[in-house]
């Protein structure tokens, strides 16, 4: 499972390979489809996805209706706000809310949700 960053009661699961302040985008991958995007430093997966013509479920788009839940399989991610819509189980089951969250290096979701835009 990978490691989520910005709340202190995160546990650690590794460094990651890229930080915010790093230049180059950072490649994310969604299972079960196989979409793969970048997302440039600072945005968060859901509008990363958008740009890149992959709808995730969405609805408030600031961390709190849960309608993208999503899983985080490897990589990091750090939370644009400091605690999301999650109980501190669901963090620990490694789930993530995509809308509010922004890569910290190369990751992998499960969302299975997710498809091409019209």
């Amino acid at each position: 499972m990978g490691e989520v960053k910005g709340d202190p009661r995160d546990d650690a699961m590794g460094e990651p390979r890229s930080g915010p302040d790093t230049a180059s985008p950072l490649r994310v991958r969604i299972a079960p489809s196989g979409f793969e995007f970048t997302a440039e430093p600072g945005q968060s997966i859901l509008e990363a996805a958008l740009r890149a013509g992959i709808r995730l479920p969405s609805s408030c788009r600031n961390g709190t209706c849960r309608a993208c839940l999503s899983r985080l399989v490897s990589g990091s991610i750090r939370y644009r706000i400091e605690w999301p819509g999650l109980s501190a189980d669901e963090k620990e089951d490694g789930y993530l809310l995509p809308c509010v969250a922004c890569p910290q290096s190369d990751l992998e979701i499960v969302a299975p949700g997710a498809r091409r835009q019209d």
